[in-house]
């Protein structure tokens, strides 16, 4: 495999964490983001940094100024950006109308606008060299919504909708844009899980008020007995990096506890999808 030029986003824990690594041995040079390199995260800066094939760059991926220049910086020492990993995300849980508007905001900001920003920035170096891999990390529940997560779920529906219609506009332009849909895994994003702000009206909901109890339970004990890796998420994003351009599934699901029923979505939707873009006139995308 050739050397790539890796731009990876929230590496300071998890997933992005394990990929920086994982695509780093494998002698592609990586430019991981994270926030705060001098403060909270200067320790995994550090570790990171010293590792070889990893430059570690500070990023607000909610600030337009600060993605621009982290890219820029980039493409004028590499001259290109190969694979953009959109990793960074939040999770934030909750009965539905708890969640105000600044909340939705908030989330919407690091897991749809974000991707987008970087998106954005690294697409017309793609163009231009005809060549790069954008690689969104969404979620199971970026294709179905459970109660008590509806909200990260729409954010998670969002950058399926903007990953899947962007895939068919620019494969021509030889780039690929390919979704990575993990389930749950013991992560640190696991435990940083935010929740909405409006408690006045946890009362109306006292009926159902320890159905997400239970679900943490449920979701605590599948992985216990499941004993999920993480690092089967970084093999999967390295997977897809390696893989040769064109030949790239649009949808890749990690999931040991929930992914049987997140193919099975996966496929029936496949099915009739090409026939509608065809119907839409569209039919030659596919190609």
């Amino acid at each position: 495999m050739s050397k790539k030029i890796v731009l990876i986003t929230g590496t300071n824990s998890g997933f992005g964490w394990l990929t920086a690594h994982s695509v780093a041995a494998l002698g592609h040079q990586v430019y991981a983001t994270m926030r705060d390199t001098k403060g909270k995260n200067a320790e995994k800066a550090e570790t990171l940094s010293a590792l070889e094939n990893v430059t570690v760059l500070d990023v607000t991926l909610t600030d337009d100024q600060s993605v621009k220049a982290a890219v820029d910086s980039i493409i004028a020492k590499e001259g290109v950006i190969d694979v953009l990993v959109n990793n960074a995300g939040v999770s934030m849980n909750g009965v539905a109308e708890s969640f105000t508007t600044a909340d939705v905001q908030a989330i919407f900001d690091v897991n749809v606008f974000a991707p987008w920003r970087f998106i954005k920035q690294v697409l017309p170096a793609m163009r231009k060299q005809n060549d790069g891999l954008i690689i969104n990390v969404t979620s199971g529940f970026g294709r179905v919504s459970f109660p008590f997560a509806t909200i990260y779920a729409g954010s998670k529906f969002g950058l399926e909708g903007i990953s899947e219609g962007l895939h068919y506009e620019v494969k021509r332009l030889g780039i690929d844009v390919a979704i990575l849909e993990p389930g749950a895994f013991p992560t640190e994003m696991q435990q940083k899980t935010q929740y909405a702000s409006d408690q006045s009206v946890f009362e109306g909901y006292s009926v159902i008020a320890d159905i997400p109890n239970k679900m943490m339970a449920a979701i605590g004990g599948l992985i216990q007995t499941k004993n999920p890796n993480p690092q089967d998420v970084a093999d999967a994003i390295v997977k897809l990096i390696g893989t040769e351009k064109g030949k790239r599934p649009l949808r890749t699901v990690v999931d040991p506890i929930t992914g049987e029923y997140i193919e099975a979505a996966n496929q029936a939707v496949a099915e009739q999808f090409g026939e509608g873009l065809t119907i839409f006139g569209m039919g030659e995308l596919l190609a």
